[in-house]
């Protein structure tokens, strides 16, 4: 069982607690906001698990019927978590909606402020390790999660403010206001999530910075080469697939060339640890001089 698995189980317990705490909460004060708060805090569990599921089967090394392995699972994680997200908003503006026709009163409750309070900590404490782990371990899912947990914890800081403006002021308007600020900000972070997750559906390039490493990389590793173009990448999961051609002189061995691509990938490979690296070597009489020159 390795670190990403373990914390995308450990996502489900916290998710758990912290559910409990804010319906807690919720039944102490009986505010539209905090149960706003609380219904995010449901998609927050299911989007821990099927991450749990996404993290499990994109581990599975590669077979006969997925050569290139199943890192692009985290994707389609990624992205139910993004459409739950928006579900969520949607039954957050119900309630709003609600709050609002029933005017309903919210009840100062010291342990019931509190107790949300506690849960955003809980929260943003976990946000932060999944966030630590997703990136260093290139994980989709686990990052998703993350940043999912941040909006939860500036949702639930905005609340607890509000509540306590709507306790000060006696004015119960706020409270759903309230409400169908926090299923705004939910919305906002159910797209970015889809949209990043799409990208990396989508086979999108790896980044500039990325791809200036390894043009830099293929210079100072590519000594006996004459060329190399074409230079291709893609991001999947926690691998980066790169391919270029590569010229070389006609009269050239193949042991020889062969040994400049050995160089040139465990260069790539150690810059980008679990990048998959394929070459095309071409005598430099049918060189094709196309795509991004690198030599």
């Amino acid at each position: 069982m390795d670190l990403r698995f373990k914390v995308a189980l450990g996502s489900i317990g916290i998710g758990l607690i912290v559910l409990a705490m804010k319906f807690t909460a919720y039944y102490l004060t009986g505010s539209v906001a905090l149960y706003s708060d609380a219904l995010e805090t449901i998609v927050n569990v299911a989007s821990s698990i099927a991450a749990v599921f996404a993290v499990w089967f994109a581990s599975k090394p590669a077979d006969s019927n997925h050569p290139y392995g199943h890192d692009k699972a985290e994707y389609f994680a990624a992205v139910l978590v993004g459409v739950m997200i928006v579900l969520a908003a949607i039954s957050i503006f119900r309630a709003a909606w609600l709050g609002y026709v029933n005017a309903s009163s919210v009840t100062y409750s010291l342990s019931g402020l509190g107790m949300n309070a506690l849960a955003a900590v809980i929260n943003g404490t976990w946000a932060a390790i999944l966030l630590r782990v997703g990136r260093s371990s290139r994980s989709p899912a686990l990052v998703a999660d993350g940043k999912h947990l941040v909006t939860d914890v500036v949702t639930s800081l905005g609340v607890l403010l509000g509540v306590g403006l709507v306790v000060l002021t006696g004015w119960h308007v706020l409270d759903s206001l309230l409400a169908a600020l926090v299923g705004l900000n939910v919305l906002w972070t159910g797209w970015q999530v889809v949209k990043e997750s799409i990208s990396g559906l989508m086979d999108e390039a790896a980044s500039e910075d990325v791809q200036a490493t390894i043009k830099d990389l293929i210079s100072e590793h590519g000594d006996g080469a004459l060329e190399a173009h074409d230079l291709r990448t893609r991001i999947a999961g926690r691998v980066t697939f790169v391919d270029f051609h590569l010229v070389v002189p006609g009269e050239m061995s193949v042991d020889t060339a062969h040994e400049i691509c050995d160089r040139i990938e465990q260069a790539v490979g150690k810059a980008l640890p679990g990048a998959h690296v394929t070459i095309h070597v071409e005598p430099e009489h049918k060189a094709k001089h196309s795509g991004i020159v690198v030599l």
